[in-house]
């Protein structure tokens, strides 16, 4: 067994190694929360990946029932989760080990965490948010670089790191762009204290996506991933396959339209079925989280569908070898 890596995340956690089984829309689950738990690393899931409160509470514990470590939520908190505070609530009466939040103020979840000794991570892209997060009380910062899967950030790890570490007196998380432990060491030479990897993870066993996802994962590489508009109006990494290069990246007038305006949905989709649109209506309304899939360049180091303990593993060897 592979002696632990110290660092102030796994202080801070408990944990044996410095990683975090990234939270992934749609994929992330308990199984591979558990899963990675057992492995020695810690888990989260998105809050949203449950469609009702009982579910999210029935997740936790059974969490907490089977495995005997840490894991946290993702928490999207701007307006567009009105579900936050509810979701935000649950956590913090269930006693999650940290919450990392998204795409917006963190400031309601680390008012609310700090009195139970929950800890915040805060996913940020730049400099300038990052200090303003760690104003707010954040116990850590996610550096969010250009090869994330799914949201990516603008900048490369290379730059983005060094510049947190330098400007931020909290520790400095990254995410993106691991597949081996040679990345995974190159992250924490430029001062990370950890990193959030994805996608690698979707080529589980214990992944709850269609088999033909977790195939796309081994079949693909780097090289096929692309930026797509299509499946929110915000730019997400997706892997090219011929679905997504016929539906194409971009989003069509329709899409954009309805981006705008939730309610003109019903009557557009009713437009295209009158008409028999059948071109425009793949294009506007195909692009599902089904059917096109989001992953990170990561996934060229996947070559088969495994346990998350042995990716874990050969991920640690790696470092050490």
């Amino acid at each position: 067994m592979s002696q632990p890596i110290e660092t102030e995340l796994t202080k801070m956690l408990g944990i044996k190694y410095p990683i975090i089984m990234a939270p992934m829309f749609l994929v992330s689950n308990a199984a591979m929360t558990i899963a990675a738990i057992e492995s020695g690393i810690t888990g989260a899931i998105p809050a949203l990946n449950y469609r009702t409160d009982k579910e999210l509470r029935a997740a936790i514990k059974e969490i907490k029932d089977i495995a005997k470590g840490p894991f946290g939520i993702n928490l999207i908190v701007n307006k567009s989760n009105v579900r936050m505070k509810e979701q935000l609530n649950t956590c913090v009466e269930l006693g999650v080990d940290f919450i990392i939040t998204s795409l917006g103020s963190p400031r309601l979840v680390i008012e609310a965490c700090k009195p139970k000794g929950i800890k915040v991570f805060c996913d940020v892209v730049d400099v300038e948010y990052a200090l303003k997060v760690q104003e707010l009380g954040a116990d850590a910062i996610i550096a969010v670089n250009s090869e994330a899967g799914g949201h990516a950030g603008p900048t490369s790890f290379k730059e983005l790191i060094p510049l947190l570490v330098e400007k931020c007196t909290i520790p400095v998380i990254s995410a993106g762009g691991v597949g081996t432990g040679k990345q995974f060491k190159d992250k924490l030479a430029l001062g990370a204290c950890g990193i959030s990897m994805g996608s690698p993870f979707i080529a589980t066993n214990e992944a709850g996506v269609s088999d033909d996802y977790k195939q796309a994962v081994v079949d693909y590489g780097a090289k096929d991933i692309v930026m797509t508009t299509k499946l929110s109006g915000t730019p997400c990494t997706v892997i090219n396959t011929p679905y997504v290069q016929e539906i194409g990246t971009k989003q069509t007038w329709l899409e954009r339209l309805l981006n705008k305006n939730k309610t003109l949905k019903k009557y557009a989709k009713m437009l295209t079925f009158y008409k028999g649109m059948k071109s425009l209506e793949k294009a506007a309304f195909g692009a599902t989280y089904k059917t096109v899939w989001c992953a990170g360049p990561s996934i060229e180091y996947v070559n088969k569908v495994q346990p998350v303990n042995e990716i874990v593993e050969q991920l640690i060897s790696d470092y050490y070898s």
